[in-house]
């Protein structure tokens, strides 16, 4: 066996079976892509405003070759809405960060072992995860921006590994959404458009930011974390195999979140709880808030099921919920 032929054995021994390979190259085929999302001001605070950074995979380990991107499937359950209030799919398990590191490192550490250099990514670095993932054949990009795989669909994490070993390339997956437009219909802010995607009215993104203005909260429908409608109605998602990760098994008080305890909690809830999942980044005074406002819009916020507010954060929204 080749090198390659080695690395993939290695990863479906671990049970991660969706693997492909690109040529570690300056990504120069979305240098104007970029220039114009920044000329239309559509970049967000959570992109890296230095195009180079973006394009360039040669910069994260000197005498780079190849990109490795691998798949890991997170979806246990249907991808039907739950619940009144309701967090992404992605967020259900384990946090992938600390999930896939794991993988990755124990891959990193097979490759030192095969005589090469390396180096793993996992959200951790400014390039364009899901563009590498389709140049390494690991799926499509749909007209969602998700990457789709034939397995999977999109329900899928993506982790990459550099490495200065000469790998054999993959193919590029064409898009084959073809005239399908259900996520474009569906989609509740029309973020993604034919002519041109807004990412920051992306209602994934708007439950993520740091502040938001009044006009989104009845927009909202019940999301704590994350979105997923435009993953719902994929085709591609209707008929996949399910993840055999079991850091990924939901937790009970994310398939079931119960939004007074979500209103009220506190430190010690937030990071036994929370705390394991990937929606603990942007912190407790977030989940916090768009609890508040789902339950407002619905009309069951009143002022007995909420305790004193410390946080003047949360005393803002509270008081723009009562006096609008």
């Amino acid at each position: 066996m080749n090198n390659k032929e080695k690395i993939i054995k290695f990863c479906k021994d671990l049970g991660l079976d969706t693997i492909g390979v690109t040529s570690c190259r300056k990504l120069e085929e979305l240098d104007e892509y970029l220039i114009n999302r920044k000329n239309m001001g559509v970049e967000n605070e959570f992109e890296e405003k230095d195009i180079e950074k973006r394009i360039n995979p040669g910069q994260y380990l000197e005498g780079g070759k190849s990109i490795i991107s691998i798949a890991f499937p997170y979806l246990f359950k249907d991808n039907s809405k739950d619940g009144e209030v309701y967090f992404s799919k992605y967020t259900f398990g384990r946090d992938y960060h600390k999930v896939i590191s794991k993988y990755l490192k124990e891959i990193c550490e097979y490759i030192t072992n095969l005589g090469g250099r390396s180096i793993y990514f996992v959200d951790s670095n400014a390039l364009p995860e899901r563009y590498i993932a389709s140049f390494c054949g690991i799926g499509f990009i749909g007209k969602n921006n998700m990457i789709i795989t034939e397995k999977y669909g999109s329900f899928v994490f993506l982790g990459e590994i550099i490495t200065d070993l000469e790998l054999e390339e993959d193919e590029r997956i064409s898009s084959k959404c073809g005239e399908c437009n259900l996520c474009l219909e569906a989609c509740p802010t029309k973020s993604i458009k034919e002519e041109g995607d807004n990412p920051n009215v992306c209602l994934s993104y708007i439950t993520q930011k740091k502040d938001i203005d009044d006009k989104w909260f009845p927009v909202l429908n019940g999301r704590i974390f994350g979105c997923d409608t435009c993953q719902t109605v994929c085709p591609y998602n209707k008929y996949i195999k399910k993840s055999n990760i079991n850091d990924f098994l939901p937790f009970e008080f994310m398939e079931n979140p119960q939004i007074e305890e979500l209103i009220n909690l506190d430190n010690k809830s937030f990071k036994e709880k929370y705390g394991l999942t990937s929606c603990s980044w942007r912190g407790k005074n977030l989940l916090i808030r768009n609890a508040m406002i789902n339950a407002f819009i619905k009309g069951k916020l009143n002022k007995n099921m909420i305790k004193d507010f410390t946080s003047p954060y949360l005393k803002d929204y509270y008081n723009r919920l009562f006096n609008r």
